[in-house]
């Protein structure tokens, strides 16, 4: 018994991780001499495409990390070396970025502030995507709107911004303020909020000037009037050790300076957001390249590398998750008072709400598997630890008192007598974990991490349901197996007289 319980804690899930371990995701010794990141929306990835077809046509080996996130977790990223360039925009770096910049500060003087960080700075790459914000046309007509001063005397209008809006400098906070707006704003995804928005559910939202929704749901861009949106030229931040690890790619990214108009930017746009098309291929039909070497694959050979990343997360976490709160839960059981410490601090960590403990983890482990993979352990810590101090307590005592009459040291009562009779408990608990794992780790695409989150997140930007379910049916499949799985190794593992026990 002994044996078969060590090979169910700690050798089945383990044999799991190192089997699912190898894929490009954790396996950082294959990185790519180059990293490009893109945030979150449609524009920042085909910025980030075209970086990286444009490097490639000069022989440079480049990964492109799609969509994680938004400009924080993308400049602590560059900051830290997790990657090494990324698309932004001028006003993003003097409002959000750099602190003492006067906010109609050129590219030059942002030279010379960002090389003090370690970071360069592309010239324009050609179009101001500025913020703006927009009503439905028909809406804006019937209640004379033209400009955003004109949304104060409708106090009851309906605000709705991207999530990284209500919080920047340049955003929500300091348009309330500057044009005395008395509406409450409420955050939302900026894919979704236009769907929001054309089906009347909300009245205004916020824009990117290239955004080529503007025109497929016949939206008015309100004027500026206070002239609070600065500049937003697209440029690229790019880590300034480039200049001697790659300069083949910085001279790359300096190669498309000037290159891209508004037009250009908003029909690339149109033809991701709304043609459904791969940013690979609308990058690469811009740059008049093939798009082979890309992001272009069957379906089958997605599915697969997204199942192996997803195990890799789901296995690893959940291995060191078994190691660690078994030996807690038992520590718990033996010592009640601090036990009851230790459940409620395991409790306070499932308190955290999952993307936010993903993001923390970004400054301890950077972006990609390892930040999520310790999020899933601490989450997977709590239903394992509770349920192993709950079954060791839940223990007849006559059956400890006649263990310790017969004279059997403690080590051997534990692993003889307490383990198995509380291997349902635990065995429960671990599957808990695992399902919820399977589930939790779809977040782990916000940070690089890959997995089934992927596809899910490109189907919500792209309003894609078949993309969404690409993600959504394996997740669920995937909980179902698990769940399967372990339900059969608590049969195999407790003892028949135990099972006759527990049916009776």
């Amino acid at each position: 018994m002994k044996y078969r319980l060590a090979a169910l804690l700690v050798c089945t899930p383990l044999a799991l991780a190192a089997q699912t371990a190898g894929t490009p995701t954790v396996d950082r010794a294959n990185t790519p001499t180059v990293v490009i990141g893109s945030k979150n929306f449609t524009e920042s990835l085909v910025l980030g495409e075209i970086a990286r077809l444009a490097a490639r046509e000069r022989g440079i080996d480049v990964q492109h990390k799609r969509s994680l996130g938004g400009t924080r977790i993308l400049w602590e990223a560059l900051r830290h070396g997790d990657i090494d360039a990324y698309p932004e925009y001028t006003g993003t770096i003097t409002h959000e970025l750099l602190h003492g910049v006067p906010p109609g500060a050129g590219i030059g003087a942002l030279r010379t502030r960002l090389a003090k960080l370690g970071i360069g700075i592309t010239d324009s790459l050609g179009f101001n995507d500025t913020y703006a914000i927009g009503m439905r046309d028909k809406e804006a007509a019937n209640l004379h709107i033209r400009s955003i001063d004109d949304l104060a005397r409708h106090p009851d209008l309906k605000l709705a911004f991207s999530n990284e809006f209500m919080n920047r400098a340049d955003g929500w906070p300091g348009m309330k303020r500057v044009y005395h707006l008395p509406q409450n704003a409420r955050g939302m995804d900026h894919a979704l909020a236009y769907r929001a928005l054309a089906s009347g559910a909300i009245d205004a939202i916020d824009l990117y000037s290239t955004d080529a929704e503007i025109a497929y749901y016949h939206l008015r861009v309100l004027k500026d009037d206070r002239h609070y949106f600065p500049r937003y030229d697209a440029v690229y931040l790019y880590r300034l050790d480039l200049d001697r690890r790659a300069p083949q790619f910085v001279a790359a990214l300096n190669s498309l300076v000037g290159t891209i108009d508004a037009g250009q930017m908003r029909a690339m746009n149109k033809a991701v957001q709304i043609g459904g098309q791969d940013p690979t291929v609308v990058a690469a039909r811009f740059l008049g390249v093939q798009a082979g070497g890309g992001s272009i694959d069957n379906f089958w050979p997605q599915l697969g590398r997204y199942t192996l990343e997803h195990l890799a997360l789901v296995g690893i976490s959940l291995s060191l998750a078994i190691i660690i709160a078994v030996p807690l839960g038992i520590f718990s059981a033996r010592h009640r008072r601090l036990g009851e410490v230790v459940v409620g601090l395991t409790g306070i960590l499932q308190t955290v709400p999952s993307l936010a403990l993903f993001v923390f983890m970004i400054p301890l482990f950077g972006i990609g598997a390892e930040p999520a993979i310790a999020a899933l352990f601490l989450y997977s810590l709590l239903p394992i630890v509770r349920n192993t101090h709950a079954g060791l307590c839940g223990i007849e005592p006559s059956l400890l008192e006649s263990a310790a009459a017969l004279g059997l040291p403690s080590r051997v009562r534990l692993w003889r007598i307490e383990l198995p009779l509380a291997l349902r408990p635990i065995l429960a608990g671990i599957k808990i974990a695992a399902v919820i794992n399977v589930g939790t780790a779809t977040l782990g695409a916000l940070i690089g991490a890959g997995g089934y989150g992927q596809p899910i997140l490109t189907g919500i930007r792209l309003d894609s349901i078949p993309l969404i379910m690409e993600g959504a049916i394996p997740a669920a499949l995937l909980a179902l197996v698990m769940q399967g799985m372990f339900e059969g190794i608590e049969r195999a593992l407790t003892p028949r007289g135990l099972r006759l026990r527990a049916q009776g």
